[in-house]
């Protein structure tokens, strides 16, 4: 048994780490239901401690992210909450069919730009994943542009220029 402390509301518990199933990555706390995350202690096939290897599991994100247009001199500030499904990300025009359409004068910027698909991950939490959407002008992505077919995975903070507009993704 070992005493721990739910990290939301640090009511204390008691915690048999034997009984912990394979696998898993966090437990409710009975007080609050909020995601406890766990760490595993691996040791080595002949057991002493000296050999063994800490690994620390992150705690899932169970939220979507958000796409925030940076407001330049012919683009306000908008901001996009993302859900599961895809997006296809481009300029307001009524010629449109994006799901989110940018209001900008940036003609570089196509109507159906960019692809975003957010799916539901198998041990919970969501990923991100874009792509260039046919594009005109292309995707720039980390200062790489995206290649046809191209898919990358968005991490907090990434910066992706379609046009001459920036794009902030963050979770």
């Amino acid at each position: 048994m070992i005493s721990i402390k739910c990290p939301h509301c640090q009511v204390g518990l008691k915690v048999n780490e034997g009984k912990l199933p394979l696998g898993i990555t966090s437990f409710k706390c009975p007080q609050c239901k909020q995601a406890i995350p766990i760490s595993l202690v691996l040791e080595k096939k002949n057991g002493s401690s000296e050999d063994s290897e800490t690994i620390l599991i992150q705690p899932v994100k169970e939220t979507t992210g958000k796409l925030t247009v940076v407001a330049a001199p012919e683009t306000p500030e908008q901001i996009f909450p993302l859900h599961e499904g895809v997006f296809i990300v481009g300029r307001k025009s009524s010629a449109s069919k994006a799901d989110l359409m940018i209001e900008t004068g940036d003609r570089s910027m196509s109507r159906e730009h960019i692809r975003i698909e957010v799916k539901k991950e198998p041990r919970g939490g969501y990923k991100h994943y874009l792509s260039d959407n046919n594009s005109k002008n292309h995707t720039l992505y980390k200062s790489n542009y995206l290649e046809e077919g191209e898919i990358v995975v968005l991490n907090n903070n990434d910066e992706i220029v379609i046009g001459h507009t920036i794009l902030r993704f963050n979770v």
